[in-house]
């Protein structure tokens, strides 16, 4: 697998998927595992675009649950073929959507994989719906665990805030968070 900051990589085709992936729950595995077995499929290469840090930590200060050393090494476990690693920082939140959906552009995806709550851009002001003017976009449905509670970064955060470690590690489907 490669890694690129944003805006190196250009590439004749693509499926990317895009998103935080802080915690690499199964959330995140279900929506990377989906990419690469679609890029596999149309036989162009997969590309996961994630930030360093997680825009949530960068803006609410929040406990980052996986290292980026880490977050790549499960990335390229899932079978990416290439990681993209942008800096967020005040410079990347203040881009306007297009300047994202331009960066988009050199990938030349076939398709692009988001989760249900995704945004882009300044004030969040890029959404799946403006994403979806010039690409074709799936967005993953929430993945649930056992009990039927939706799987996500911050309800992983809470339990464990609860020191409720091993139904955490259930969300992220490993023993551990390496982080912690």
């Amino acid at each position: 697998m490669h890694i690129y900051a944003d805006n190196q990589l250009t590439l004749p085709s693509s499926v990317v998927s895009i998103g935080a992936f802080d915690g690499m729950h199964r959330g995140h595995q279900a929506l990377i595992k989906y990419s690469v077995a679609r890029a596999r499929k149309l036989d162009v290469p997969a590309v996961v675009y994630t930030f360093d840090p997680p825009p949530r930590a960068h803006f609410q200060n929040s406990v980052v649950l996986t290292t980026i050393e880490e977050k790549v090494k499960l990335i390229r476990q899932l079978g990416a073929d290439y990681t993209i690693v942008a800096q967020f920082n005040d410079e990347y939140a203040s881009r306007p959507p297009t300047s994202f959906i331009k960066e988009m552009a050199f990938l030349r995806p076939e398709e692009i994989r988001v989760g249900p709550n995704f945004q882009f851009g300044k004030e969040k002001q890029g959404d799946v719906e403006l994403l979806s003017e010039y690409f074709n976009v799936y967005v993953l449905p929430f993945v649930t665990c056992d009990e039927g509670k939706r799987i996500s970064s911050t309800r992983v955060r809470e339990l464990l805030q609860k020191d409720e470690w091993k139904k955490a590690c259930h969300l992220i489907g490993r023993e551990q968070l390496e982080s912690f």
